[in-house]
């Protein structure tokens, strides 16, 4: 007998995605599994109801009618307080939860019975990389910050030379070169402008320049030895940080655009451009925060907001992914689906392995208690 599955409509204000499309509701349906989807659920992807029908799928009036016998539940956020009542006991909920910052979405699931997985505690192993939910959606991020930074900049991004003169190229500065902050590059460089970038990793240094982009550090002894052998960063010593930071501030000041990308999982984000920095930027200027949920990388960030400081404009998205929906919802479905075929066994039955890497990393409640060591009060 065949798994039945529930793909609420997301709840989260702005959440424009949507977890599962007619392509991986397919795959899922033709395996003889049940399938059900609220109606609207996929219309901020451009995924009209009739979509999921012609491949299987039941299209359901409301939330609670679509989750209540469900033996797994999808989502893109966290579900909802009703959400939550709606599960069975021993419901499989899989989606990003925001762990860290979202404890009662946990504690709720958990009072439910329910066994939930965060998609963001995927180990990052080659056997995980299809289901890289944070990589799959960084990657469109740092496309699109370029393409927003592109229509708030009030000039142009290549370099024009005309009869009537020669417009410059935008200087363009990553800050952060993780999956967002190379595809920016890549994006701002396809574009025209001239870019450079910065990192704490010197790893990075030969991505950065073999993309066609200049990289910003103060390459001393100290920061050759910088990363471990896991491929993290080292903490730097305060003279080092200082003769970054007085090395950035200069670059900054020259800059036309500022794109910041740094997270650390569970903690404030770092604060990479100082109000001093804003402040040196030319009038037109603009920076874009993608750590703005976090609390940001430029001082005086909001998030969701422009603010605008002396004709600087600092730009702060909390999910700047959802204005690419349909890309974004197509990558995420795919990573779901993939993480979907771990908890079956060969015969498309509901048995996961508790004990295999990727389910227990991304494992947060089980039988009535939040169980992620990262989690404990």
């Amino acid at each position: 007998m065949g798994l039945k599955l529930a793909i609420p409509a997301e709840t989260w204000p702005g959440e424009a995605r949507v977890a599962a499309t007619p392509d991986t509701v397919k795959v899922w349906t033709a395996a003889g599994h049940e399938v059900q989807v609220q109606s609207g659920a996929g219309l901020g992807a451009a995924l009209p109801d009739a979509a999921y029908s012609a491949v299987g799928a039941t299209v359901v009036k409301d939330a609670k009618a679509t989750i209540k016998d469900a033996d797994i539940v999808l989502k893109v956020r966290g579900p909802s307080a009703d959400e939550i009542k709606a599960l069975k006991p021993g419901a499989i909920v899989i989606a990003t939860l925001d762990p860290h910052r979202e404890r009662a979405t946990l504690d709720a699931l958990a009072a439910q019975k329910a066994t939930a997985f965060a998609m963001e505690f995927v180990p990052r192993i080659t056997r995980a990389q299809v289901m890289d939910v944070l990589s799959s959606q960084a990657n469109l991020a740092g496309y699109r910050a370029v393409i927003e930074t592109a229509s708030a900049y009030g000039k142009a991004f290549p370099m024009m030379m005309t009869a009537a003169g020669t417009v410059a190229p935008a200087k363009v500065f990553i800050m952060g070169v993780g999956v967002a902050g190379l595809q920016a590059i890549a994006t701002a460089r396809r574009l025209g402008a001239v870019v450079s970038a910065t990192d704490v990793r010197p790893a990075t240094k030969e991505q950065v320049e073999s993309l066609g982009a200049k990289f910003l550090a103060v390459e001393d002894e100290e920061f050759k030895n910088a990363q471990t052998a896991g491929g993290y960063a080292k903490e730097m010593s305060a003279e080092y940080k200082a003769k970054q930071a007085a090395l950035t501030a200069s670059h900054i000041a020259k800059q036309d655009i500022v794109i910041t990308t740094a997270l650390i999982p569970g903690r404030q984000a770092p604060i990479l451009v100082t109000k001093e920095m804003v402040a040196s930027m030319k009038p037109g200027s603009v920076l874009i925060d993608l750590a703005a949920p976090q609390g940001g990388n430029v001082e005086g960030c909001v998030a969701d907001e422009v603010v605008d400081v002396n004709g600087v404009r600092i730009i702060g998205f909390s999910n700047i992914v959802a204005s690419i929906a349909a890309d974004a919802s197509a990558l995420y479905a795919k990573n779901l689906k993939a993480f979907v075929e771990l908890l079956l066994n060969k015969d498309g039955q509901l048995a996961p392995d508790m004990e295999d890497e990727i389910l227990k990393a991304a494992l947060v409640t089980r039988d009535g208690a939040v169980v992620h060591p990262n989690l404990s009060k």
